[in-house]
């Protein structure tokens, strides 16, 4: 597999201060090290190469802890948001040179456990300009925002004006080309989800239906849950 993956780790993580009083998301501790240290390794482990880190809040702390990426195996280049916040598809819009054609994008809170390579495979197969990775959540560990159709396509997609069947959620984990960010101004705050919305409409957007459900930082009790995750896995 050979898409890199660009990481959105530029969000302020109010909703974790104090712990981010100093530091970004990616650089809270989890059993130890820092958050951005697991994440590296789940990647490089699913076959990853490459990382691309967009930055924001407290940036350089989380370069000078990564490096060029070399001790976990992957090469880690970085791009800032700079004075002004770009939002997460304004990051990846500026980030697009380090990136090249097709790429994967994450959230810096995210921990995926799951089938990296399938899902490029998928993606480059439906030669769609995105790919949407989904779970069927039911409402159980955040708040469902997708509805699909018997044959596994997006039929809806809203954080706000949900819809009953809606069961799944968009699972944090998605695949690009580079054209699909022709629709982002440039140097203007933009957010993934509106982008994700118009290449729905534009029947430019499929999904892929992942079965391990998803794990995150952004809470004490997603940080609590993701250290039972990885505990029981070194165990």
């Amino acid at each position: 597999m050979n898409l890199p993956v660009a990481i959105l780790c530029g969000g302020m993580g109010t909703r974790l201060y104090p712990l981010t009083q100093n530091r970004p998301k990616s650089m809270v501790e989890v059993l130890g090290e820092p958050f951005i240290a697991h994440q590296l390794r789940l990647l490089k482990a699913s076959g990853v190469e490459k990382v691309v880190l967009c930055a924001g809040h407290y940036g350089e702390s989380l370069r000078d802890y990564t490096g060029d990426g070399k001790r976990f195996g992957l090469t880690v280049d970085y791009s800032f948001d700079g004075p002004a916040l770009l939002g997460t598809a304004g990051a990846i819009r500026q980030a697009l040179p380090l990136l090249g054609h097709e790429f994967f994008v994450i959230y810096g809170d995210s921990y995926l456990p799951c089938d990296y390579r399938t899902i490029a495979n998928r993606f480059q197969a439906f030669r769609k300009q995105a790919l949407m990775s989904v779970f069927q959540n039911d409402g159980q560990w955040d708040t469902s925002n997708v509805e699909l159709s018997d044959e596994g396509a997006i039929l809806a997609y809203e954080k706000k004006n949900r819809n009953p069947r809606m069961r799944h959620i968009d699972y944090g984990l998605g695949a690009f080309r580079a054209l699909a960010f022709s629709r982002v101004p440039a140097n203007e705050s933009f957010d993934l989800a509106e982008l994700y919305r118009q290449l729905l409409a534009d029947g430019e957007l499929c999904a892929y239906s992942v079965d391990q459900r998803f794990y995150e930082i952004g809470s004490i009790e997603g940080i609590k849950e993701l250290t039972n995750f990885l505990s029981q896995r070194k165990g």
